[in-house]
């Protein structure tokens, strides 16, 4: 991690695998960038995540299923969501044939502030 770089750098999209990258590292807090294209979670999986994640979508489109939900919550460029310690959740869709770039930063339940 050098500290400095582009967010909107290298977003090829590749439909064989979703690329994660660990932009800063603190303690109690990461962020990180999420090139989709095309992929979701697998059937039947939920994350069930210790600590709380907000997303941003910056580019193309995504479905984000809540467990508590009926449906799919559409995010678009600009929407952006908290997701609460151990609220399950699952990734429904990404649009195909292009990138999908997420923008998510993970804080722990006892994180300083920041």
């Amino acid at each position: 991690m050098s500290g400095a770089g582009n967010i909107l750098a290298d977003l090829a999209p590749d439909p064989a695998a979703e690329r994660f990258e660990v932009l800063l590292s603190r303690p109690g807090v990461r962020v990180e960038r999420i090139v989709s294209c095309g992929q979701a979670s697998p059937p039947g999986f939920w994350y069930d995540q210790p600590q709380g994640e907000w997303v941003l979508l910056l580019r193309g489109a995504a479905g984000l299923q809540l467990e508590d939900e009926p449906a799919p919550r559409r995010l678009e460029p600009g929407d952006y969501l908290w997701i609460e310690p151990h609220r399950r959740h699952r990734v429904a869709w990404t649009q195909a044939g292009a990138a999908t770039l997420w923008l998510a930063i993970h804080v722990e339940a006892a994180a300083p502030p920041i």
